[in-house]
């Protein structure tokens, strides 16, 4: 291959990775099958010259990083909405699963979290004072166990608490233990709240809690979500940790675009 094209196809194998669209001083513009092609071309022809290029223009290799993070980051948040779109009725009614604060309040706060999660016992604390300092926000729970044994256990125990009557307290509960959630201490928690554990036992092999959890699983994986906690408010997808500034700033969003 000439020198000329072989420089050539080295430059557009860097502007390929990084996304851009071949520009002047590439000379004519090229489709993106021509510069896959001229790429493939170069790296079977010439590695040794394309390493080079890469090694005299290193900050190319970290600005086409930076550009396909950026263009996954959108592409997940395109899907996210996608999937917010489609489930959204689903992901807030939360007809027959948990719900804290005023089940009948103007804005939702959907929130995906596990009893193992440091960040979620954090979130937890947050939430409350939110819910103290605003009597108008309901927030839809969705148990998601992603963190082992313990976290699968907590969360059929407290969907199970549902059947008497004692969700809000045992969730409180199960976010304020010492250590992370454990069938003894989950029990303990139970009996220490005056539940009938046996019932309890026998309600967390309930269809429904299988139905929840294998629910929630999915729109978690549909939004996107990789961790604990996560929240949806409004037209917001929000995963990690949120500040009680930034929950009450997304509820202000949601309750002035009249987006329960």
């Amino acid at each position: 291959m000439p020198l000329q094209r072989s420089v050539g196809a080295g430059l557009l194998l860097v502007v390929l990775a990084a996304g851009f669209a071949p520009g002047p001083g590439l000379g004519q513009p090229y489709t993106e099958q021509q510069i896959k092609r001229l790429a493939l071309d170069a790296l079977r022809d010439s590695p040794g010259l394309v390493l080079e290029i890469i090694r005299e223009n290193p900050e190319v290799v970290t600005q086409a990083v930076a550009i396909l993070q950026e263009r996954e980051r959108a592409q997940q948040a395109r899907a996210a909405q996608d999937a917010l779109a489609i489930h959204r009725d689903t992901l807030f009614s939360q007809s027959h699963g948990p719900v804290l604060g005023n089940p009948d309040g103007d804005v939702t706060i959907v929130e995906f979290f596990d009893y193992n999660c440091g960040y979620c016992r954090r979130s937890s604390r947050i939430i409350h004072n939110l819910l103290a300092a605003d009597d108008q926000v309901r927030v839809a729970l969705w148990e998601w166990p992603i963190l082992g044994e313990g976290s699968r256990f907590a969360a059929r125990a407290s969907l199970a608490a549902q059947q008497q009557g004692a969700y809000q307290a045992f969730h409180w509960a199960l976010m304020d233990l010492p250590d992370q959630a454990t069938e003894a201490n989950v029990m303990d928690t139970a009996r220490t709240l005056g539940l009938d554990v046996e019932k309890l036992r026998r309600d967390m092999a309930a269809p429904e809690v299988d139905a929840h959890l294998a629910r929630s699983n999915q729109l978690a994986r549909a939004l996107g979500f990789t961790g604990t906690p996560a929240f949806v408010v409004g037209n917001t997808v929000a995963p990690g940790f949120a500040s009680l500034e930034r929950l009450q700033d997304l509820v202000r969003q949601s309750r002035s675009a009249d987006l329960r």
